[in-house]
């Protein structure tokens, strides 16, 4: 089974915007959780799911895959279900792009569950 990480990233947020291009010890938060994330189900099968070309930029700027959605999204689910509908995995992986301190590990756990327990 062929698994992915999407990382849903607003640029418009009510509380903080801009938050996923804060930078943090020099680079993006965005990029530390697609960093993260890649060591988990490598590079090529991380997105970040984004209605901002500021933010779309940075990421494949930094080597990874951008998938723009509808700014009318009201959720980072929802943002995730959007990109999915572009994409052939048999596992898709919400990581939230405000975890820059995410253990891929976790990723991994989440992956392996679903594997077994796929009707969950």
């Amino acid at each position: 089974m062929r698994a992915c990480v999407i990382i849903p990233a607003r640029y418009k947020s009510s509380r903080f915007p801009g938050k996923p291009l804060v930078k943090l010890l020099g680079k993006e938060m965005i990029i530390w959780v697609a960093e993260l994330s890649s060591k988990a189900v490598g590079k090529n099968n991380v997105f970040v799911a984004t209605d901002n070309l500021e933010i779309e930029s940075k990421v494949i700027e930094s080597g990874f895959k951008s998938i723009m959605t509808s700014s009318d999204l009201l959720t980072g689910t929802d943002r995730v279900a959007a990109a999915s509908l572009d994409l052939d995995y048999d596992i898709y992986v919400n990581v939230q792009g405000d975890e820059p301190l995410l253990d891929p590990n976790d990723i991994l756990r989440s992956i392996k569950l679903k594997k077994e327990f796929p009707s969950s």
